[in-house]
């Protein structure tokens, strides 16, 4: 399960780098590069710098209008190499992680973002999505989309960490990926592309798919059932099947958002409202 990190100070310097005072502002994102990571807060800069956050402000403004940084949270910055400098950004699992350190949210890459890193995506998701534990407002920097999506069980789920370029970031295991996109099919891409992506991310662990779906409530646990023994035969449902109880209270709808019109499969207790053709 995803652990508490807001415990972990990723932002301490070396020693030897905020003793460093009066940097030019020209050579702060080499000199951060150098020390291994892509990013600063205003108030690490203003120390690099020798200046206070009100002078410091400026100077960072111009790195952002240089291309040379930019801002996805007020008071953090991230570093644009030279090769990333059309791109206005940097790829978003670089900096996702300190970002979300920064603003103090319990976070996991998940959905179709996740699917894709499990090798399970057949397209890029437009944007990169992210749950997080209280509400954050979606944003787009330059070739990047950031789109969040607010859940209580972040701090239950079942995570695991992935390296990237600068550093690591959590993602949702395949488990959790699918049930996380059973519970919000239109952030997996539709019914059809659930389904495809359920189909192509290797081995799942049964009881693990319904130990987590209990996260997400019954309609998910019938709609996970449901995919499950529809397109992967390979997959014990045993588990879903003793939580669903399909006899007790209203069917689950199989495409929420639909007409909730269609044949209920008594199996699931799921309403078929909708047709799921994968690829």
């Amino acid at each position: 399960m995803l652990k508490s990190f807001l415990k972990y100070d990723v932002y301490t310097l070396k020693s030897n780098s905020v003793a460093e005072k009066n940097l030019k502002p020209a050579m702060l994102p080499d000199h951060l590069v150098g020390e291994g990571r892509y990013w600063v807060t205003t108030e690490e800069a203003s120390a690099l710098l020798g200046r206070d956050k009100r002078t410091a402000y400026p100077r960072l403004a111009e790195l952002e209008q240089s291309g040379k940084l930019f801002s996805p949270a007020q008071g953090f910055y991230v570093v644009i190499p030279p090769e990333y400098r059309s791109w206005g950004t940097v790829p978003a699992d670089w900096f996702i992680d300190p970002m979300m350190r920064h603003l103090g949210r319990a976070y996991y890459v998940a959905f179709l973002s996740a699917a894709a890193r499990h090798g399970a995506a057949h397209q890029a998701p437009q944007s990169f999505q992210v749950l997080v534990d209280r509400q954050l407002e979606d944003r787009e920097i330059g070739r990047v989309r950031l789109h969040f999506v607010k859940s209580l069980g972040v701090a239950d789920a079942d995570c695991l960490s992935m390296n990237s370029h600068t550093g690591s970031y959590l993602v949702s295991t395949p488990e959790m990926t699918l049930v996380d996109i059973a519970w919000r099919p239109r952030e997996g891409g539709g019914l059809s592309n659930v389904a495809t992506v359920l189909k192509d991310i290797g081995a799942l662990d049964g009881e693990r798919l319904a130990r987590l779906a209990t996260l997400r409530g019954r309609a998910t646990i019938r709609r996970l059932g449901w995919l499950l023994e529809s397109f992967r035969g390979d997959v014990d449902a045993f588990w879903l099947q003793q939580l669903a109880r399909p006899t007790e209270g209203a069917p689950a709808l199989l495409a929420p958002g639909n007409s909730p019109r269609g044949p209920v499969d008594p199996r699931w207790g799921v309403r078929i409202n909708g047709i799921v053709e994968p690829d």
